[in-house]
């Protein structure tokens, strides 16, 4: 199960925004809200998944009106800005061999959605 937790800012539609991420994410609640006047830079929120079929859940209810970037990034509908990443990930790119982390990053480079089936191809090739 993903835990979230952070604090995050929003120059408009805070309650909106968090009340939409409360619905993709199971358990999770909204603990308190704080109004400020000034808008302070947003963060990015990593989601680490253990399966394609997370990734591509997270991946469809977030992106949804929102803008797909690359290499695991997308902007959901409301600015915020999100990662989602299969936690197999990090093991690949801490390989020994400069190879297979050249090859795996190549590979993400040219993906928008992450796709753990062809970052482990590209790192046996």
């Amino acid at each position: 199960m993903q835990k979230i937790s952070t604090c995050l800012w929003f120059d408009s539609q805070a309650e909106k925004a968090v009340q939409f991420y409360t619905t993709v994410f199971k358990n999770s609640k909204i603990i308190g809200t704080t109004h400020y006047t000034e808008f302070t830079e947003a963060v990015s929120m990593v989601i680490n998944c253990e399966s394609q079929s997370e990734i591509d859940e997270y991946w469809e209810k977030l992106s949804a009106g929102g803008q797909i970037i690359e290499c695991g990034w997308l902007r959901d509908r409301f600015g915020l800005s999100w990662q989602v990443v299969p936690t197999l990930l990090n093991k690949l790119l801490m390989d020994k061999d400069p190879r297979k982390v050249d090859r795996v990053l190549a590979a993400m480079l040219g993906m928008k959605k992450l796709d753990i089936a062809r970052l482990k191809s590209a790192y046996e090739q």
